[in-house]
């Protein structure tokens, strides 16, 4: 057989018969409508259950490949923490602490929960049956973190000015810059990006991605966000492309250790949520604070 061509194969992909691209436009054409609404027009609190309900099923996916390939991980506990620091990101909206010397109202904070999570997965060997393990607490705190404090910072970009165009803008940029990607990678890639990490991604749709990212950013800014200036805009661009091609390649490289493909089935095209999602958990906490310091200040 024949040296297949790299854009010959992203084209022939398929899964019972459907190319992967149609599958992920079928998924698209669902799931956007219903996540803009969410975002949008639906009440705070239903958009910060879909982030969380995300963070959980991220998890459940994390901890799935390490047991599948014999990595020893504290499920229930990586899966529990991680959805409450997520959680936790909500409920730190609702905190008022030290009026005139006085906790008027008190929940709590990321930052307590992601102490008490930690020091739960540390003393886990105190209070289970499990044989103790430097892997197994290694394990379930990156996944705890990993997910569940990077995710929740698009709970605290959706609670700003401007919030929900800020998630649209986020997610908008993100997309359409991994969509990019992967057309001109798959047609017209010829230098490997990272071939230990992920063989199929080229410097030319690494580029892309980035061009890409910067004109939707210019776009999207244009119209979500009118009142942010063109520069700022290209500039949060850039950064969106950049950064989540390094989330990209994060997820890459864990996928690699572990000898698996995609995290999860549960998006037509897309593999898990955590695929789906990979490039989002570096591109929220970008996207906040680049909104915080240099962009957008309510």
């Amino acid at each position: 057989m024949g040296k297949v061509d790299v854009a010959d194969r992203a084209v022939r992909e398929s899964a019972g018969g459907v190319p992967v691209m149609w599958r992920r436009a079928a998924s698209a054409a669902v799931l956007v409508p219903v996540f803009v609404w969410l975002t949008v027009g639906a009440p705070s609190w239903m958009f910060q259950a879909l982030v969380a309900g995300a963070s959980l099923l991220a998890c459940m996916e994390m901890t799935r490949m390490l047991e599948r390939t014999g990595r020893v991980v504290h499920a229930r506990l990586a899966i529990g923490v991680g959805g409450a620091i997520t959680a936790s990101f909500a409920t730190s909206l609702n905190a008022i602490v030290g009026v005139d010397g006085r906790t008027v109202r008190w929940m709590p904070t990321p930052e307590l929960v992601l102490v008490l999570g930690v020091g739960l997965i540390l003393s886990a060997p105190l209070w289970t049956a499990t044989r103790p393990s430097v892997e197994a607490t290694a394990n379930t705190l990156f996944t705890a973190v990993y997910v569940g404090w990077l995710l929740g910072y698009a709970i605290w970009l959706q609670h700003r000015a401007d919030g929900p165009m800020l998630v649209i803008f986020l997610v908008g940029v993100t997309w359409i810059g991994e969509t990019a990607a992967y057309l001109v990678g798959s047609s017209m890639g010829r230098h490997p990006l990272a071939p230990v990490l992920s063989p199929k991604k080229t410097l030319e749709g690494a580029a892309a991605q980035v061009v890409a990212s910067v004109a939707a950013g210019l776009g999207l800014g244009a119209w979500l966000l009118p009142g942010c200036s063109l520069v700022g805009a290209a500039g949060a661009g850039a950064l969106l492309g950049v950064v989540g091609q390094v989330g990209d390649l994060a997820e890459s490289a864990i996928k690699r250790s572990l000898g698996t493909k995609d995290a999860g089935e549960l998006i037509p095209g897309h593999g898990g949520m955590l695929d789906r999602i990979d490039g989002l958990l570096f591109n929220a906490p970008a996207l906040y604070f680049y909104s915080l310091y240099a962009w957008c200040r309510p």
